[in-house]
C-alpha cells in the first residue's frame, strides 16, 4: 500500500533529447544553468536542455502522480540570477491554457506565460533552515507550493546531504508540516 508520494523537481526545468520544451532558455542563460547545474547525462554525458520552472508540467505531475509533497532540488543554481521566471500557463493560438496539452502537436505550439521574481543574488549553499534562506528565495518557493497546490517538504541547496532543508516530514506527512501548501511556515506544535 502506498500512502505517501513525494515528487522530486529541480528549481528549474531540464529536458534531454528532442521535442517541445516551452520554457527552454537558449543562449547564455541556458548555458549558465547547464554549466552551474552540471546538467549532463551521467551515462552518456549528453547535455541537458535547461529552462525556467514549468508550472503547467508541475501541476500535471502533481495530479497524475497523486503527489503529497515536493522535494525541490538545485535551488542554489539560481543564486546568481538577477531575475527568475516561472511558467504559469501557456498561450496556444492566442488563448491562455493552464492545462498540459493532450497532443504533442498542441504542446509544440505552446508559448510560455511567465511570472517574474527578483533573484536573491547571494549564496544559499550554507543555509540550513527556512529562516536562513533569503526572502526572495522563500517567496519563490512559496509561489511554487501555491502554484502546484502541494507543500514543499524538502529543499536541496547542493550535492552534500547536509545541504538540505527539511520543511515537512516527507514520510509521515502533514502532521509534521513545517511549510503549508500556501508557503507559510507552520510550527510543529500547531499542526
Amino acid at each position: 500500500t502506498i500512502d505517501r508520494v513525494i515528487g522530486v523537481a529541480k528549481a528549474y526545468t531540464t529536458r534531454v533529447g528532442e521535442g517541445p520544451f516551452p520554457t527552454e532558455l537558449d543562449g547564455e542563460l541556458g548555458e549558465h544553468l547547464c554549466a552551474k547545474g552540471a546538467e549532463f547525462g551521467t551515462t552518456t554525458g549528453r547535455k541537458r536542455r535547461c529552462g525556467w520552472f514549468d508550472g503547467v508540467i508541475g501541476r500535471y505531475a502533481v495530479r497524475i502522480n497523486g503527489l503529497d509533497c515536493l522535494a525541490i532540488t538545485k535551488l542554489d543554481i539560481l543564486d546568481e540570477l538577477d531575475e527568475i521566471q516561472v511558467c504559469v500557463a501557456y498561450e496556444i493560438d492566442g488563448e491562455r491554457c493552464e492545462h498540459f496539452p493532450t497532443s504533442s502537436r498542441r504542446f509544440a505550439q505552446c508559448r510560455p506565460i511567465y511570472k517574474s521574481f527578483p533573484g536573491w543574488k547571494v549564496s544559499t549553499t550554507n543555509c540550513r533552515s527556512w529562516e536562513e534562506l533569503p526572502k526572495q528565495a522563500q517567496d519563490y518557493l512559496k509561489y511554487l507550493a501555491e502554484l502546484m497546490a502541494v507543500p514543499i517538504a524538502i529543499v536541496s541547496l547542493g550535492a552534500s546531504r547536509d545541504q538540505t532543508i527539511i520543511l515537512e516530514d516527507p514520510i509521515h506527512g502533514p502532521k509534521r508540516a513545517l511549510l503549508h501548501a500556501d508557503g507559510t511556515p507552520a510550527s510543529l506544535l500547531s499542526v
